[in-house]
């Protein structure tokens, strides 16, 4: 080999013009002399084979045409961490050079040169306050001379590798170790070798790690784990993780976990996961998954499972069924849900009547896919839930009497929050389920009567409005009718199915068809 070819060339990690690669042969190939590297490329559409050149297997490609074979002198091996550093902050020799140059004292009739030490100095002082680091996409390959990061950046806190040429894990704790505060580390997109047995080297205080498109598999992070004792955040986006196992005395510190595009291969296996004690935010997107399970509870319980999760991403899945929602509603803390683009989303023709099902079967959701959950948004969805499947209930077996009131397994099954829906606002009565509703009424004229009950002198006054009026409109109709401001008026409404409630009109930008008003209801004005 030649001598700018490194004696630990194979597997070596090589940027070639732009593309990236990982060296699998170093040698001779006939009949051609010198020496040739056979490479597998990160893009196998950039080479021509599988390491097979005239019937002779050199080396073997994970693709029939990731692999070439390329002469040492196109492959840039890449630099150590902080020569990388000095290029990123212009820091480098050359600026260095141009200082010395400037940097001159004359002593009697002699001119001696301070070769650069002015310069120096100021250097190591601008290195010395570097706190967080980015050298992505800077070719670094290794540590560099022993302990010369710690020395020389003593103050570092978080670094961004991403994108680079770092070969294997080891190579990335011979930097790491070196930074005593390191607290965030981004190795996204290097593909590396992790080791085969439990690792010695410690980052104590580590709280943030991202290892997305690295290649990492679970069984290889869970021997990583032990040297990661603080750990808060781990993103393992888009690596061959397909199977879980039970992490034990490890990652119990974990606060955020990314397993967006792995596929996993059911929801099952997140049981494995679900006693992280601290986890609060789980990322699920495209992982295959279809449904979920807690089987430790029935129904209307919260399980153990997931104890502090508080925001779950389940976006870009095969969810299609409402028994994963209803599943949902087991978790003891979950307040955000991100779950678009699933199946499950296009089932009603209305995106709003899917939203307010999601809204009404999981109790204590703050936020769904981004947007907050107020509580009048909350109230209209349980009302209208209570009432669209108020004749399924009453058809399994429920009964406004405590006493016969018994729906069976299946209903409560497919609804576990409805007996408490109907705890919370009186079960539903028979005269007001003529037919089943669909869940947002179609646009239709309502009937109603408009009161004033604190102006008895005010007739009441009998008004068609259609029922996808905002309320918004419905007291600009009302200042015209009744000669007072709209920004003053305060609106209720009773049901004529149900005397004596009144349930106000709270959010001006609601229709009327989504606090369930109908034919025959009275809507009372105040001001």
């Amino acid at each position: 080999m030649t001598s700018s070819v490194p004696s630990d060339v194979l597997s070596r990690r090589i940027l070639c013009d732009t593309e990236y690669a990982t060296v699998r042969y170093a040698g001779s190939v006939p009949p051609t002399t010198g020496l040739w590297l056979g490479v597998e490329w990160d893009n196998p559409q950039r080479g021509k084979h599988n390491g097979n050149h005239e019937g002779i297997q050199y080396f073997k490609c994970s693709h029939p045409t990731g692999g070439s074979f390329i002469r040492p002198n196109k492959a840039n091996f890449g630099v150590d961490f902080l020569t990388a550093v000095k290029n990123r902050y212009g820091l480098n020799d050359e600026q260095d050079v141009e200082c010395e140059k400037e940097n001159a004292l004359v002593i009697g009739k002699k001119t001696v040169e301070l070769v650069g030490f002015d310069s120096i100095i100021e250097q190591q002082s601008q290195l010395n306050k570097l706190v967080d680091i980015s050298v992505s996409e800077c070719a670094v390959s290794h540590a560099g001379q022993k302990e010369e990061i710690s020395r020389t950046c003593p103050n570092i806190r978080s670094i961004n590798l991403s994108k680079n040429l770092l070969p294997s894990w080891e190579k990335v704790t011979d930097i790491a170790c070196q930074v005593q505060n390191l607290q965030s580390l981004d190795l996204s997109e290097n593909k590396m070798k992790f080791p085969s047995a439990s690792i010695t080297c410690t980052l104590s205080k580590l709280r943030v790690l991202a290892l997305n498109r690295t290649g990492v598999t679970w069984a290889e992070v869970l021997l990583c784990a032990p040297g990661w004792p603080a750990l808060e955040e781990l993103y393992l986006a888009s690596n061959d993780i397909t199977v879980l196992e039970r992490p034990i005395n490890v990652l119990q510190t974990l606060k955020l976990l990314d397993l967006s595009n792995n596929q996993l291969i059911d929801g099952s296996q997140l049981q494995l996961i679900a006693y992280l004690p601290r986890l609060e935010q789980l990322i699920l997107s495209n992982t295959g998954i279809s449904s979920i399970h807690f089987p430790d509870v029935a129904f209307g319980c919260k399980t153990k499972m997931f104890p502090l999760l508080q925001r779950l991403a389940v976006d870009d899945n095969k969810i299609s069924q409402w028994s994963f929602i209803n599943e949902l509603d087991k978790l003891q803390c979950l307040q955000s849900l991100h779950c678009q683009n699933n199946p499950l989303m296009v089932t009603e023709k209305n995106p709003e009547t899917v939203r307010q099902l999601i809204i009404a079967k999981i109790g204590q959701l703050k936020v769904l896919n981004k947007s907050e959950i107020f509580p009048d948004e909350r109230k209209g969805a349980e009302l209208d839930y209570r009432k669209v499947f108020g004749n399924d209930w009453i058809m399994a077996g429920g009964n406004q009497n405590p006493d016969k009131n018994r729906p069976n397994e299946e209903f409560l099954a497919a609804h576990p929050r409805y007996q408490l829906l109907c705890l919370k606002y009186g079960a539903p009565e028979e005269g007001e389920l003529k037919r089943q509703q669909p869940f947002i009424l179609k646009n239709q004229l309502l009937t109603l009567t408009i009161k004033c009950p604190d102006k008895p002198d005010q007739k009441p006054i009998e008004k068609k409005l259609p029922d996808s009026m905002t309320i918004q409109k419905v007291k600009g109709l009302l200042y015209r009718l009744l000669k007072i401001p709209g920004s003053e008026l305060k609106l209720s409404y009773e049901s004529s199915k149900m005397e004596g409630k009144e349930i106000e009109l709270e959010n001006d930008l609601k229709p009327l068809q989504f606090y369930s008003i109908e034919n025959g209801d009275s809507v009372l004005v105040r001001w």
